[in-house]
């Protein structure tokens, strides 16, 4: 790929996983239960093959993995995206035993994995992380305390869990653990929120882990869970184009063919011009999210900030063109139901989670004083 344009096979392949989506995914999330963890549809991700390519495969691949699902089904692409997040610091940082116990089956869609570091009080100061592991004898702890606004929670089968294990350390006290959902003590319940998807609260009543639960090595969780988003935050930008481009698809549709005031809705002026600045948008917001992919891929030392440049441009680009597509389709758009109507939910909460736009603007000017200082 150069900077500019897919290579023909790429474009092939994301052809054929919208019509994929579109053909068996989506009528299996219509089936699902809004707000619960869809296993058919996480199975069949599975046996198509597409949850494998979360271990092993470049962030460029993910990108266009997940663009192309949320363009024709956002569950489908929320399902696959859970998985890799979930499991994603065990394949990176976990044991040989781990991994064989966990990842085929994550793979092959039998195992639903979260990523548990959001906390009641410890959102988007993850350092500010509380939930404590208590020492119970030598490489034996006890989780203790609360885990909120957790995808998966509370019906996944294996947790990525994010505790303290030095009090006071800041980021440097926390480790990381990989916890089965049928450990004593682990409860969780469902949270209803705007979009359907599955998220809850989990409660750790003195959870017993050891050593052989660790991802990484002690007090390193925190490098874990960065790493981690740091290779998710460019594809959540992904996740955002699709989802951009499906509304400026229905848009430019809707606008060709509504009669309006003795021709079509495209040949107003203000229409016409509003439809531009949608497509300018998404193309720069793709172009982006496929530079921080390359990045990635490349081991640029300047990824972090190209992945929250990636981030934050797609999904406030993604917000403003959803917004503007209900605007162009008015009312109709706001039928339950409705495409716009189903996208306008969805593309609110991306701009919040693995870290909100404040924080990415945050981590942008620090790493651009920091490259300053270095030009300097």
């Amino acid at each position: 790929m150069t900077a500019f344009a897919l290579q023909p096979e790429q474009s092939a392949w994301c052809a054929e996983l919208r019509t994929l989506a579109a053909r068996r995914l989506r009528p299996l999330a219509e089936r699902g239960a809004p707000g619960r963890v869809n296993r058919p549809l996480v199975a069949a991700l599975g046996d198509l093959g597409l949850l494998a390519r979360l271990f092993g495969s470049g962030a460029l691949d993910l990108c266009l993995l997940r663009e192309s699902l949320a363009y024709a089904c956002t569950e489908a692409e929320t399902a696959l995206a859970l998985q890799g997040l979930g499991a994603h610091p065990v394949h990176a940082h976990g044991t040989a035993a781990q991994r064989e116990r966990w990842l085929p089956r994550v793979a092959e869609g039998s195992a639903v994995a979260a990523f548990a570091l959001t906390e009641p009080d410890a959102g988007s100061d993850a350092a500010a992380l509380a939930l404590a592991a208590r020492p119970d004898g030598p490489g034996r702890w006890r989780l203790t305390g609360d885990k909120c606004w957790i995808s998966n929670a509370p019906e996944a089968d294996l947790y990525t869990v994010f505790a303290r294990t030095t009090p006071g350390a800041g980021a440097r006290g926390v480790t990381a653990f990989l916890v089965p959902a049928d450990r004593p003590g682990l409860t969780g319940s469902h949270l209803e929120m705007l979009s359907p998807h599955p998220i809850g609260t989990l409660a750790f009543d003195a959870v017993p882990v050891t050593a052989d639960d660790v991802l990484g090595s002690p007090g390193h969780g925190f490098r874990v869970a960065m790493g981690t988003l740091d290779r998710f935050r460019p594809s959540v930008g992904a996740f955002a184009v699709g989802m951009a481009q499906a509304a400026l698809d229905a848009t430019l549709a809707h606008t060709a063919a509504r009669d309006a005031f003795g021709g079509k809705l495209r040949d107003l002026q203000a229409v016409s011009h509003r439809v531009a600045e949608m497509a300018v948008r998404t193309e720069a917001a793709r172009l982006m999210v496929y530079a921080a992919a390359t990045a990635y891929d490349a081991g640029d030392p300047d990824l972090r900030r190209r992945a929250a440049m990636a981030k934050l441009l797609a999904t406030e680009t993604a917000q403003e063109v959803v917004d503007a597509a209900v605007q162009l389709h008015g009312a109709r758009a706001l039928r339950r139901g409705h495409l716009l109507e189903h996208l306008y939910r969805e593309v609110r909460a991306p701009r919040v989670y693995e870290g909100a736009s404040e924080v990415q603007r945050g981590i942008i000017a620090r790493e651009s004083y920091a490259r300053a200082g270095e030009r300097a």
